[in-house]
């Protein structure tokens, strides 16, 4: 092993242990590009890797995967032309007859999106569209709470993929709709209302051009790292509008065409 090698494999372990206090004090970091660089998606993946690695040893299960930077307008924000990938974990779902206690995250923000849930693996063959569809079970409406550890939201690409790519928390509705219903995902309509905020509206084309596509860009890419996805999971396939801020109080509404409404709403423990 190289000296150059020992010195990135310090720098990945040293960004995984700032957003790993950060997540556990519940204390926002600085950002951890100052040490694997801006775009260096495979230091940045790395680091998620040892980050996620944390909560397994805690007892935390994996239970699906999130996709991030799907929309034009992120990806230019960030400087890149791709999406990435996070890993959803049993203790990031929340129902949404309870309030969020908002003191749990740090500083969220939410988004309207459709998930889907695998009857299949994704894990043989091409990998191709139809074997995509053909693998998901159902979909349902999702409102995603993203949470970023890093300060601010001062982030570059590399900063979101490692922080498992601002994962938070989500909620998922209960009107179900298999892809054999006639339910098509870049069709579909989504209206977000936050309270106070103007509406964040949008359709799947919002995602790739097409929910399907992106959870085609999912499979392949998490094939790559070494961990495919597996039935049973739950794909957040990406935002179809704009991400607003959460604050206490706020009750937050989603409604996917097809896919009914679903909502939360935002507390302290005091008022929950």
């Amino acid at each position: 092993m190289t000296e150059s090698t020992l010195d990135l494999d310090a720098a990945v372990s040293a960004a995984a242990e700032r957003l790993h206090t950060a997540l556990t004090t519940n204390q926002p970091c600085s950002p951890i590009r100052d040490l694997i660089g801006e775009r260096d998606i495979e230091l940045a993946y790395a680091v998620q890797q040892q980050l996620n690695a944390h909560r397994l040893a805690a007892g935390a299960r994996v239970v699906g995967r999130k996709i991030g930077a799907t929309s034009q307008a992120v990806q230019q924000q960030l400087g890149v032309d791709t999406p990435d990938l996070g890993v959803l974990f049993d203790d990031m779902v929340h129902e949404a007859a309870a309030p969020v206690d908002i003191s749990s995250l740090l500083q969220p923000k939410v988004e309207g999106e459709i998930a889907f849930v695998l009857g299949a693996d994704l894990a043989e063959g091409e990998l191709e569209l139809d074997q995509v569809a053909a693998a998901i079970d159902y979909a349902v409406a999702a409102i995603e709470i993203c949470d970023s550890r890093i300060a601010g939201w001062d982030i570059s690409f590399a900063d979101t993929v490692a922080d498992n790519a601002s994962a938070g928390s989500y909620v998922l509705g209960t009107e179900r709709r298999t892809l054999a219903d006639g339910f098509v995902p870049k069709d579909a309509a989504m209206t977000m209302t936050v309270t106070g905020q103007d509406d964040s509206v949008g359709t799947g084309a919002a995602s790739l051009g097409d929910p399907l596509v992106a959870v085609q860009w999912l499979a392949r890419q998490a094939r790559d790292l070494g961990d495919p996805l597996r039935a049973g999971q739950v794909i957040l396939s990406g935002a179809l509008g704009p991400m607003r801020p959460a604050a206490p109080g706020a009750a937050v509404e989603v409604t996917i065409d097809g896919l009914g409404s679903l909502a939360i709403t935002f507390s302290t423990k005091e008022q929950s």
